[in-house]
């Protein structure tokens, strides 16, 4: 084992890594003289073989390198290597060894200058069909996290020196996190023992006061003498466990919406099984959405009711405001609120890789059972953010060996859900390949076309500016289509964060613009910016729909009316696995 404290590399370094490098490039210039003989066939494919580009790239790989060498070997008459912005903060590169011992601030170095020119090349294509380009970058961008020096024992300074520490401990100690979690099949992120439902997350005091085949309807306990007459109802998605909005008490959307003086509930989805192999799209709308709303309105006897979907629940919220609405009865909505939710699939972002043919053939043959294992979708938005969600833990994890650290929000990524399989290959088809929802007429529920353009309900769309599952570009397309007064927000952060930000925590910010605006580069060039949370913008937003209170008794105690609680929040559903 090379001495990782020495700050000089050894002549057997400077032979390998001269190797290495020296054959990247008699590759990559092989390959330019191969291809200015090769004669391509005619297409679009033949751009992407251009020799001229080809030897462009080459050539500029090859000064980048000769400058990263002479920095190496003669670093007092170099040319200092400049980091951009986003280099200067990666964090897998942060430990100061990184900059300090030549061989691995040279290791450093090169990384960075190889996956440029990678990213680089792929920017050059040209003739390439823009979305086959966007999933030939997509695929680079993962390769490159891949092969980061951080992610192997030999190329990372800190993971040589806990070896050397811990006498290889840490190495048996990783290689047991590994087993494990081959074993149960998923990526642990967090303690799973640091965390109990019902105890230390999803808290909040309330009751279960109905539960179907699809869904548990969750009422929470009031904590104020009045409440707001017009009640609250939360659809989660479905493709996660519902206490994203209910975590540790400090963080709860939940439990602080109760303590503004809003009646709150929040449904609870069945994670699938076999039973649930029929169901599709009109299910989540009639048999979920617009029967958790009719149940609230007839328990409390109110017109209407404050709505928010969140994520692809927001999507079929979308869908169920239009349903309503072209049946006459827009008025059981009052108000609907979207946590970074799309309609408009056109612009949303890197999950439109995962709906090619061979992706939705592979569902459809996981989903033979009649539902998806949850473990399937953990993996897919994990690769959104592998370098975060996926080597992160590959390295703390299984090189370091280090102990789990306690995080709520990792604990609940973790907590999968399993999806009805037949539904949830129709959402990736119906939505983010064919786009239909936005097209009038181009989707039905229950034999009704809906058409988005007929929906007039007030409405409070929330995005996040960093958001990488919902872009913020992706959700802003909602201003398009409904034709009702709007409000949006663009929140700091991103698609957890960005809506999970309460303002005790004194975190992000938030962007306004009431003028009217076309795009989203509009609003955001004329938006003011408000520091800290936006909660507690919308929740005067929702009391200007809507001001009047009411004694919190009878109905309003959970149990107390014409449903009798079943048990204890939050239920069984959210502990069935």
């Amino acid at each position: 084992m090379a001495d990782t404290t020495t700050s000089k590399p050894s002549l057997e370094e400077l032979q390998h890594w001269t190797w290495v490098l020296g054959r990247a490039q008699q590759m990559m210039l092989e390959n330019g003289f191969d291809l200015m003989g090769a004669k391509p066939a005619a297409g679009p494919m033949a751009a992407m073989f251009d020799p001229t580009a080809a030897m462009r790239a080459s050539a500029g790989f090859w000064a980048d390198t000769m400058q990263l060498w002479q920095r190496f070997l003669d670093p007092a008459n170099a040319q200092p290597f400049e980091e951009t912005p986003e280099q200067a903060k990666d964090k897998r590169f942060k430990a100061p060894q990184w900059r300090e011992q030549p061989v691995f601030d040279f290791l450093r170095q090169s990384y960075f200058t190889v996956a440029d020119h990678l990213l680089k090349g792929v920017d050059a294509l040209e003739g390439v069909d823009p979305k086959q380009k966007e999933q030939i970058r997509f695929a680079t961008k993962g390769f490159i996290d891949a092969m980061s020096p951080s992610n192997f024992p030999a190329t990372n300074p800190q993971v040589l020196e806990r070896v050397v520490e811990t006498k290889g401990e840490s190495l048996l100690k990783g290689l047991q996190n590994m087993l494990n979690d081959l074993a149960k099949g998923q990526l642990t992120q967090t303690d799973a023992q640091a965390f109990e439902i019902g105890r230390n997350i999803a808290a909040t005091p309330g009751k279960v006061v109905k539960r179907t085949p699809l869904y548990e309807l969750i009422q929470y306990s009031p904590t104020t003498s009045q409440v707001y007459r017009t009640p609250l109802i939360i659809f989660p998605p479905w493709i996660n466990r519902f206490y994203i909005l209910d975590l540790s008490p400090e963080k709860s959307l939940i439990r602080w919406a109760v303590e503004q003086g809003i009646t709150v509930f929040v449904v609870s989805w069945k994670s699938a099984d076999a039973t649930m192999k029929d169901v599709v799209w009109d299910d989540y709308v009639e048999r979920g959405q617009i029967d958790a709303i009719d149940t609230v309105r007839e328990l409390l006897g109110v017109e209407g009711v404050h709505a928010v979907g969140y994520c692809v629940a927001g999507t079929t919220l979308s869908a169920t405001l239009a349903l309503l609405a072209a049946r006459g009865e827009a008025e059981k909505v009052k108000s609907a609120t979207f946590f970074t939710a799309q309609v408009d699939f056109s612009e949303a972002g890197d999950l439109r890789m995962f709906v090619g043919d061979d992706q939705l053939a592979l569902i459809k043959n996981l989903g033979a059972e009649g539902f998806l294992d949850g473990r399937y979708m953990a993996a897919t938005f994990n690769l959104l953010r592998g370098r975060d969600l996926i080597w992160n833990y590959v390295t703390n994890n299984y090189l370091l060996g280090q102990d789990y650290v306690p995080f709520d929000l990792l604990h609940w990524n973790s907590d999968v859900t399993n999806l009805p399989a037949g539904w949830h290959l129709s959402y990736l088809t119906d939505f983010y390949r064919d786009n239909k929802l936005v097209t009038p007429g181009g989707l039905s529920v229950s034999g009704t076309p809906i058409d988005l353009g007929q929906v007039s309900t007030p409405t409070y769309v929330q995005a996040g500016r960093e958001d990488h599952i919902a872009p913020a570009q992706s959700v802003w397309k909602i201003t398009h289509h409904f034709k009702g007064p709007l409000r949006f927000v663009l929140a700091g952060s991103g698609h957890i964060a960005g809506v999970v930000n309460p303002p005790s925590a004194g975190k992000y910010q938030y962007w306004t613009n009431d003028a009217p605006v076309e795009t989203l580069a509009e609003f955001i060039e004329g938006a003011t910016e408000v520091k800290g949370s936006w909660w507690p913008d919308w929740a005067a937003w929702l009391t200007t729909i809507d001001p009047e209170k009411v004694d919190a008794e009878a109905a309003r105690i959970p149990g107390q009316g014409a449903l009798p609680a079943i048990e204890d929040a939050p239920g069984s559903y959210v502990r069935t696995r």
